[in-house]
This record gives structure tokens, C-alpha cells and sequence, in this order.
């Protein structure tokens, strides 16, 4: 009874972090995607022209719908592990503040696999099964 209970801890946990990566992730592509005025400055001031703001808000969008949807949740965590590992590269080219901006992506990036790992039983065991 104890382990089923615990289990279903995790799980729910796992579900909690996977939806608040979500919701940040699609806020931000929601960002991009309405072209905020603050969001095409941010851009040019990372040195990512405005005008690539829908082609990337439109990646963005589609990879963590596929990171939501439980079939596809490993390859969605897949790709946005890629397109997180971009926006230190970002950061590091123009000389983020290391722990507030650079390393953020990775914060994010720890969090979703942290959160696919708890509710995924096939990635839990590729991480821990051997």
C-alpha cells in the first residue's frame, strides 16, 4: 500500500513539473508567436532578428505539444533539450550573466526531464534501469 501511495506521489509530481514547463514554454511561444513588442526587442538585443519571432514561436509551439502528449512526451523532451541547449549558446555569444540568464535554459531543461522521468515509466528505466 505504501509503495503504491509513494508511487502515485511521484507520478503527480512528475505531472505538476511537466505542467509548469508547459506552461512556460507555451507562454513564451505565445510571446513570440504575437510578436510583443518587447519580445522582437529582446530578440534584437540577443541578436535574433525580430523577424524569425513566428518561425520560432511556431517550433517552439509545435515541440512542446509534442513533450504534452504522453506517446510523444520523449521525443518532445528530445527536441526542446536541443532548442534549450540554443538559448545558452545564445546567452554565452553575448555574455549573459551566468546564473540568471545563461544557465536558465537549464534550469527549465532539468525540470522537464525531471518531470517526464517521474510520470514516464519507459524513460524512468532508461535513466535508472541498468
Amino acid at each position: 500500500m505504501n509503495d503504491t501511495k509513494s508511487s502515485r506521489t511521484l507520478l503527480w509530481v512528475g505531472r505538476v513539473l511537466s505542467g509548469l514547463v508547459i506552461a512556460f514554454l507555451l507562454f513564451d511561444a505565445w510571446g513570440k508567436l504575437s510578436e510583443l513588442e518587447i519580445v522582437i526587442k529582446t530578440m534584437d538585443e540577443l541578436g535574433i532578428p525580430g523577424s524569425l519571432s513566428m518561425t520560432i514561436g511556431t517550433i517552439l509551439l509545435v515541440i512542446t505539444v509534442l513533450y504534452a502528449i504522453p506517446q510523444t512526451s520523449a521525443f518532445g523532451a528530445l527536441l526542446l533539450t536541443g532548442y534549450l541547449g540554443g538559448a545558452v549558446a545564445v546567452h554565452v555569444r553575448i555574455g549573459n550573466p551566468l546564473w540568471s540568464h545563461t544557465l536558465f535554459p537549464v534550469y527549465v531543461g532539468l525540470l522537464l526531464w525531471i518531470g517526464l522521468t517521474l510520470r514516464n515509466q519507459k524513460v524512468k528505466d532508461l535513466f535508472w534501469g541498468f
